[in-house]
């Protein structure tokens, strides 16, 4: 059976606050941003996770491209059903964060388009060149957070990654403040941690 999420809103607060129902198994928004935040909390890795999350999405999907075909104007690819699951995932989880994930992710499926319809040598410079760049950036980002990356220990890090970049923008610009609140109450305040020199 599936359950049906409920939004709360007050007069205190904003409506951003998801309850995904306990029936279906399926964590909430913030359960999902907190758990990732738990491994984001130093400014400098949050930082490195605005460059390199796009550039492996980006790679990703100029990977996933090919091979694919042009039908309608659309090039349908493993890459465009890689999207629209993820998108689904993201709308299942909310519905505004969901939309501002499908343009993004319709956004690197055209670039993902361009690429594949590219020499192969094009094709796997930028797609694998993207991916190995983007991950070098993830992991600097980890040295100062001094942990290991969150989809060390569940996959799901993979997926809500992107989620959590849009979700920190967001926050930047005054915007979710509930959602902000509720992830910093699970995974604490971001920081600058002082790494403390070996013995």
């Amino acid at each position: 059976m599936i359950g049906i999420g409920v939004r709360v809103a007050d007069n205190n607060h904003d409506d951003t606050a998801f309850d995904a129902r306990e029936e279906d198994g399926m964590k909430s928004l913030v359960d999902h941003l907190a758990q990732y935040a738990a491994y984001h909390r130093d400014r400098r890795n949050i930082a490195s996770h605005f460059i390199g999350i796009p550039l492996i999405v980006i790679a990703v999907a100029v990977l996933l491209s090919r091979p694919g075909i042009e039908a309608a104007g659309l090039w349908l690819s493993p890459a465009a059903a890689v999207a629209l699951a993820a998108t689904l995932f993201y709308l299942r989880l909310d519905l505004r964060y969901g939309v501002v994930m499908a343009i993004l992710l319709l956004l690197a499926l055209w670039l993902g388009a361009i690429f594949a319809q590219a020499s192969t040598a094009a094709w796997l410079g930028l797609g694998l060149g993207g991916f190995v760049v983007g991950w070098i950036i993830q992991f600097v980002g980890h040295y100062y957070e001094g942990r290991k990356p969150a989809f060390f220990d569940d996959l799901v890090g993979l997926i809500i990654g992107p989620l959590f970049v849009v979700a920190e923008a967001s926050f930047m610009l005054g915007m979710r403040a509930e959602v902000r609140r509720q992830v910093e109450e699970r995974a604490g305040p971001t920081c600058i941690r002082v790494r403390q020199p070996a013995a």
